[in-house]
């Protein structure tokens, strides 16, 4: 078939675009099916005499419908020989059904040809359904950007705008280029990019990506990229490339193609003309007739489609849940998944700090009031946390930083420590004994040197953290570990909540993988690093499968790991395994159907039992049923 990139030689195998234009010769489709049926109807049942006994009437009926379906074959099978790749299947096909036209059978060499043609159609459907959820993602690549230019705005390719340009998005238009809004907020429906229906809100500073549909009020960003650089462009390239990264099924099924393709053809030659040596009454004949039908069923159409497009299938299936594999190979060791080691950090937990609670001695909002005053005047991430939620409107003066231990400023001619418990001790301040076991983060604040109260704050966990993990168990990873850089007793604590096999804490990535490298001594371990693709590039390296969480508009994640999901939830990653296994269970479904079915028939072939039409059954039937299995995968619900 046109898409069996594996069928024949190493030419034909790497020519990934090599395709029939269908729609081009579907008359000819057409022309023939109505002279074959015709045919068909004359020789069988009507029965004329003109017809049934003028053998060149039959000839030229016969050819007449052969002709406009076995030339586009032929033409492959000679582009192929001049590239000295002789063992193909156009040659298979082409010969075989010469060799039925040569004993007479002339309804049987059309049928085999006219099927042949007809499996090619189906298939370039199922292809072109595998490919539908790419085809989604090409479609949200936006046309025309309105940028301002000379205080109106214009309407200009994309290509055209610049880097720190503004330009405007109208409700129900995509947004063009990654940039930054300006306006006050909007609501986007990012589903293009993260297989996410329910509509996120943005606001003003936040960065919203090209492809995302504005729906709410007409809105403005300054561009942070160029078209070409934008985040759904280079998504876009990691999924149209992946499908060269093969699996290693799919490898050995081209290895294997290329030696059995040869071999199939010189044993027809041989089931032809051996006999005569030892079989008494030898029919030339009859024993072609054999070494035809050994042609027909031995092309190995149905293995050399249905790998490669059920691992098609499901690349597509995990771009439309928000998954990227970077390659078929990477779905193929998903399925094998039995160890995921996690980065705590924006993977397990939100990686934004959030208040989880005030205690003070003194009334509470002037207590808060004074902190973020102070905390204002950092750019630490727990400051930044503290004053996002409580803004204040004092002014604080003379703030001093005390590296790795907070801040010594003055707010309403009072002296204020803002730190931990570094920072009360350096100035002997005493404080409650119990604060130091609160395993949080957590900023202790004294005011004119007395003990006034404190603030803890922490990572949020994920919503779904704690079912990704038990899901985890279910679909038999057995080991579930966490390697963090975070002290050692919240790690543990994490690690608890969630429910991991084990965790490791105060790690520098130099630790991290040295971890990694002992997993990996254990050879049965086929490991998943679960990482934000950035601090964590050496370990997602070391690791069978790197997996970049919320790697949506990082371009880091995208070129580290070897797996993006687009979301920030944890879950998808079973949602990846389930996928690669699924895939991979219908692969070998399809090898295990295409090997039985045509060596039923080859034997029976062989031994006379069988005709041309149970083998296009066998070539063409068994490589229709392979492909309905394949593209079952667009229809299942990894949730």
């Amino acid at each position: 078939m046109s898409n069996c990139k594996t069928c024949s030689g190493e030419n034909h195998v790497h020519n990934e675009e090599h395709e029939h234009n269908h729609g081009n010769s579907s008359y000819g489709l057409y022309i023939s099916v109505a002279i074959f049926f015709i045919g068909i109807l004359l020789q069988y049942i009507i029965q004329p005499e003109w017809f049934i006994n003028t053998e060149w009437v039959r000839l030229i009926w016969f050819l007449a419908a052969y002709i406009p379906v076995a030339f586009p074959v032929w033409r492959e099978a000679f582009e192929l020989f001049a590239k000295r790749d002789f063992f193909n299947e156009f040659s298979l096909m082409g010969i075989a059904t010469l060799g039925a036209f040569f004993i007479q059978e002339y309804p049987e060499g059309v049928a085999v040809m006219l099927f042949y043609t007809i499996g090619e159609m189906f298939q370039d459907a199922a292809v072109n359904r595998a490919k539908g959820n790419i085809k989604a993602l090409l479609d949200v690549r936006p046309k025309l950007a309105h940028v301002l230019r000379d205080g109106k705005y214009m309407a200009v390719h994309p290509d055209e705008v610049n880097i720190g340009d503004i330009i405007q998005v109208k409700v129900g238009e995509k947004i063009a280029l990654d940039g930054e809004l300006i306006s006050e907020k909007g609501s986007f429906n990012t589903s293009a990019l993260t297989g996410e229906s329910k509509p996120s809100v943005y606001r003003k500073g936040e960065n919203v990506l090209a492809g995302m549909l504005n729906l709410e009020n007409v809105i403005e960003i300054k561009t942070t990229k160029k078209f070409e650089d934008s985040s759904i462009a280079k998504i876009l390239q990691m999924v149209q490339e992946a499908s060269s990264r093969k699996a290693k099924t799919e490898l050995y099924i081209r290895k294997f193609a290329k030696i059995y393709t040869p071999i199939v053809f010189f044993c027809a030659v041989a089931l032809t003309f051996l006999p005569i040596l030892f079989v008494e009454n030898y029919e030339f004949k009859d024993w072609l007739y054999r070494g035809l039908i050994f042609l027909v069923v031995s092309c190995p159409c149905a293995l050399v489609i249905s790998v490669p497009l059920g691992y098609f299938g499901g690349i597509g299936a995990a771009s439309r849940n928000g998954i990227l594999f970077k390659g078929s190979n990477y779905l193929e060791l998903m399925s094998k998944i039995n160890t995921v080691v996690m980065d705590k950090t924006g993977t397990l937990t939100k990686g934004v700090f959030k208040v989880q609670k005030v205690e003070t001695l003194l009334e509470k909002d002037y207590f808060i009031n004074i902190v973020s005053a102070i905390e204002s005047q950092s750019t630490h991430p727990i400051a930044k946390a503290i004053v996002n939620e409580f803004p204040s409107n004092l002014n604080a003066e003379s703030v001093e930083e005390i590296s790795g231990k907070g801040l010594k400023g003055k707010v309403n001619q009072q002296d204020i420590y803002v730190g931990n418990a570094q920072l009360l001790q350096q100035f002997g301040i005493s404080y409650p004994a119990e604060i130091d076991e609160i395993v949080e983060s957590i900023v202790i604040v004294a005011i004119d040197d007395r003990y006034a109260g404190y603030i803890i704050v922490a990572d949020e966990l994920k919503p779904d953290a704690i079912i990704a993990v038990q899901e985890m168990k279910k679909v038999g990873v057995d080991l579930t570990m966490m390697l963090s850089g975070d002290k050692n007793i919240i790690t543990q604590k994490v690690a608890k909540e969630i429910g991991l096999d084990e965790a490791y804490g105060g790690l520098l990535p130099e630790g991290k993988v040295e971890k990694m490298q002992y997993l990996k001594t254990d050879k049965n371990r086929v490991i998943a690093f679960v990482g934000d693709g950035i601090n964590d590039a050496p370990v997602l390296a070391l690791s069978d499968v790197g997996i970049a969480m919320g790697g949506l508009g990082s371009d880091a994640a995208i070129e580290t790991a070897d797996v993006v999901i687009q979301t920030d939830q944890p879950s998808k990653i079973v949602t990846a395994i389930k996928i690669g296994r699924a895939t991979r269970k219908i692969v070998i479904q399809n090898i295990t159907l295409a090997l039985i079915v045509k060596a039923i028939v080859l034997i029976l072939g062989a031994g006379g039992l069988s005709n041309m039409w149970e083998a296009v059954f066998a070539d063409v039937g068994v490589a229709l049923l392979a492909i309905l299995n394949a593209v079952r995968i667009q229809r299942m619900d990894f949730k």
